[in-house]
């Protein structure tokens, strides 16, 4: 072993990576089994999709009740964030929170476990979620969906990593003629490249180039891979992706702010046929609305989210 292979090469509140490849996840938040939530109403429960892998889904489902009769409900499948490396569908954290998305839009979703690196180097949790949402609009998907989903509807949302696989699943619904997805939400995207753009940090352009390479060693061009930087020269063209609406969301003070802007003004200045729509938070920083949910501008933004998933 070289002497220096459990040398500390990124450190932070939520992980430590060393350059042996081992991983320190410091950021365990409680795991929640699903169930009745009693806040909301909304009953979830987990689906298996692969043994072999590990890949689940939980279905989160509104209080019946609600629902017109007969009206289903539009399909969202979401894509947790954790820098591809942390977190997973059933953290107090997005369980608590996609409870709420649920009953605040009138939505079914599907909630994602894809696997983590770097156990799992990307593409595996690119695969899983391109694998999860065609699952979730099969024909012959989970007894929840076929009752009370309306596959005509679908919507793709992700937070931080989970924005960056928003992106890589449109780029393939497209190129694979399908599924078709009506609205997709980026919240506070995962993006980055090896040079700076205007209004990014040095600490932003440090944390994707230890974090990217490490999460996907096998990645062209390291951190200008077109996953990671999608207006990097050579990536897809942006009037590729495949959906027909776009909410971009960030926040002032997120580290990530600058790429999420560049990310709406590329879509937006594109030759793609859709409806962009950006939305950014004053005085907030990455992923406010997960650590604080009960605060105002969580409150504006889960608005927010519903009326796009609203809109027709």
């Amino acid at each position: 072993m070289e002497p220096d292979a459990d040398e500390l090469v990124f450190d932070s509140s939520y992980l430590r990576i060393y350059k042996n490849g081992k991983v320190d996840r410091l950021h365990r938040p409680p795991l929640l089994a699903a169930g009745v939530d009693d806040a909301t109403g909304v009953v979830s429960k987990d689906v298996v999709l692969d043994a072999g892998t590990g890949l689940f889904v939980r279905v989160f489902l509104p209080k019946v009740q609600d629902q017109e009769l007969g009206k289903k409900l539009p399909v969202l499948v979401y894509f947790h964030g954790g820098g591809f490396i942390i977190e997973s569908a059933d953290s107090a954290t997005y369980h608590n929170y996609l409870n709420s998305v649920a009953a605040a839009a009138g939505v079914l979703v599907v909630s994602v476990d894809y696997r983590l690196a770097p156990e799992n180097p990307l593409p595996a949790g690119y695969d899983d979620s391109w694998a999860a949402l065609q699952w979730a609009v099969s024909a012959h998907a989970d007894d929840w969906i076929t009752e009370h989903g309306d596959t005509a509807r679908v919507f793709v949302a992700g937070d931080s990593a989970g924005g960056n696989i928003v992106h890589d699943v449109l780029l393939r619904a497209s190129s694979n003629k399908g599924p078709r997805i009506e609205g997709a939400i980026m919240l506070h995207p995962f993006f980055g490249g090896s040079t700076a753009i205007d209004g990014e940090s040095d600490e932003a352009v440090y944390i994707a180039s230890k974090v990217w390479p490490f999460a996907c060693p096998g990645a062209v061009n390291g951190v200008d891979d077109p996953r990671m930087n999608p207006t990097a020269p050579g990536a897809p063209a942006l009037e590729k992706l495949g959906c027909e609406r776009l909410l971009v969301c960030t926040a002032q003070e997120d580290w990530l702010v600058a790429r999420g802007r560049a990310y709406y003004g590329a879509v937006a200045a594109s030759a793609w046929r859709g409806s962009a729509a950006w939305h950014e938070t004053e005085g907030e920083g990455h992923v406010f609305f997960l650590r604080d949910p009960g605060c105002d501008k969580a409150k504006q933004l889960m608005d927010r989210v519903v009326a796009f998933i609203a809109s027709a």
